[in-house]
């Protein structure tokens, strides 16, 4: 009958792009309708994506590896007839090629005014600016360094850097037959001169050239009984975001002891009850989560992003869990809205979040949106961390390893010695908007929730 296209479905609010890991299908292939097609990568989650109707895979048009932005076609399925209305794919294809010529006829001037204007750089580089995962992905692809971005002019929001800004200056370093590691000595100038002000981007050409020689580190041959690992997907994009992280933002931390003794008590004969009612466990997590919550609410400006120089307050308290993975690598969903749940709510969904991120069940919705974020390093058997700040956030907790301590009793009879149940809390925080007396003063109010818990609370 037709041919209809297949397209990158939209798998989340803030989900913009998404990878296309492998083509379940081949062409050719008949598929029913909802049948899997490909699996996408949104976000460190791996989504099987299904046919929108039933018929025969007749062309692929984006290839595995390739990011794709949300509603841009992927396939075209044929969903009956023969191949008469193949041509509808390549008509996409002869319009653009038609227009330049006439275009190129008609208006020779803007022909040639267009690489003018993609080959201008900012006089200064937009440090700290925002670049989305799209910008980064085409980035490492075409050899572009971040001394090199941030001199790319930006037309999006607040300046930054949008899709189609970073692949006209790519076409257009392209077109002037520049090398990737040469392309920034030669465009930092504004103006049209390039040749008469070289020695000025001389400093930006050995940052360049260090990250050129760092991308082919790998080809060196390696002395000693050594093994050499790829990282996989998940891997580099971890990588890319903790560095993207530590260059963004100026990462602070405090630290408190909290005395949990009586949160350890109330667990220990509450949760086997909880078990044999529930079917899952009660584990220590949610309650450090409810603390965060109250202290959330008692310093709002906690739960802020920043949008170059503005702050975002977020109304919203959702907050993120990190969760580590059987392959060692770590993903981080998302309890939303936390404060309209109680704690026996927060538990719930916390073991239904954790348990699908194990078997790999997430969808791209249940990373979205955190406002705050949650490391329990005390699973690990680890005293206390450092934990790096998840973008856009300003601010994360990290909860370490309850120890039996010796410690002053305070009793209206005197001071007595006894043993209790510490705990360290860690909290980083971007110290462009969280100054320390908010950082510090945060992480004291969620030790005294945690020291003020009431034994006797139900579940």
């Amino acid at each position: 009958m037709a041919l209809v296209e297949m397209v990158m479905p939209k798998m989340g609010e803030s989900i913009m792009e998404g990878t296309v890991l492998k083509w379940l299908k081949q062409v050719g292939d008949t598929i029913e309708q909802d049948e899997s097609v490909l699996e996408v990568a949104t976000d460190k989650v791996d989504t099987e994506v299904p046919a929108i109707q039933g018929g025969v895979l007749q062309e692929i048009l984006v290839q595995e590896g390739q990011v794709v932005a949300v509603g841009a076609p992927i396939a075209i399925l044929n969903t009956g007839g023969d191949e008469q209305p193949i041509p509808s794919a390549p008509a996409q294809e002869e319009t653009p090629v038609t227009q330049p010529t006439a275009q190129e006829t008609a208006q020779p001037a803007e022909a040639t005014q267009a690489p003018a204007q993609t080959s201008q750089r900012l006089e200064q580089p937009a440090s700290g600016r925002f670049y989305s995962p799209l910008v980064l992905n085409i980035a490492r692809e075409e050899g572009i360094a971040m001394q090199e971005l941030e001199y790319i002019p930006g037309t999006g929001k607040e300046g930054r850097v949008s899709k189609k800004d970073i692949l006209d200056y790519v076409a257009n370093r392209q077109n002037d037959g520049s090398p990737a590691v040469n392309a920034q000595p030669a465009a930092v100038p504004a103006a049209p001169q390039v040749s008469a002000p070289q020695p000025a981007p001389q400093p930006q050409a050995a940052p360049v050239a260090a990250a050129s020689q760092a991308s082919t580190a790998p080809a060196q041959s390696y002395s000693g009984n050594v093994e050499i690992i790829e990282m996989d997907r998940m891997r580099k994009m971890i990588s890319q975001r903790m560095v993207d992280s530590k260059r963004i933002s100026p990462h602070v931390t405090s630290f408190v002891e909290a005395d949990v003794t009586n949160i350890v008590n109330w667990r220990n004969k509450t949760k086997d009850a909880y078990k044999k009612r529930e079917g899952e466990n009660l584990t220590f997590t949610p309650i450090f989560i409810e603390a965060i919550v109250k202290a959330i609410k008692d310093f709002p400006m906690i739960n802020v992003s920043v949008d170059g120089d503005k702050i975002i307050k977020k109304r919203d308290i959702n907050i993120g869990v990190a969760v580590a993975l059987p392959s060692g690598n770590l993903i981080v969903p998302v309890i939303h809205n936390a404060d309209q749940m109680n704690l026996n709510g927060i538990s719930k969904r916390l073991n239904d979040l954790a348990n699908r991120a194990r078997i790999n069940k997430l969808t791209p919705a249940d990373l979205a949106d955190s406002t705050y974020t949650i490391s329990n390093v005390g699973s690990f058997g680890n005293v206390m961390g450092t934990p790096i700040i998840m973008q856009p956030q300003v601010a994360i907790m990290a909860v370490g390893a309850i120890k039996k301590k010796p410690a002053v009793i305070e009793t209206p009879e005197g001071d007595l010695i006894g043993i209790r149940q510490f705990m360290f809390l860690s909290h980083s925080y971007d110290h462009r908007v969280v100054d320390g007396s908010l950082g510090g003063m945060f992480v004291r109010r969620v030790a005294d929730y945690l020291e003020a818990f009431d034994p006797n609370t139900s579940i």
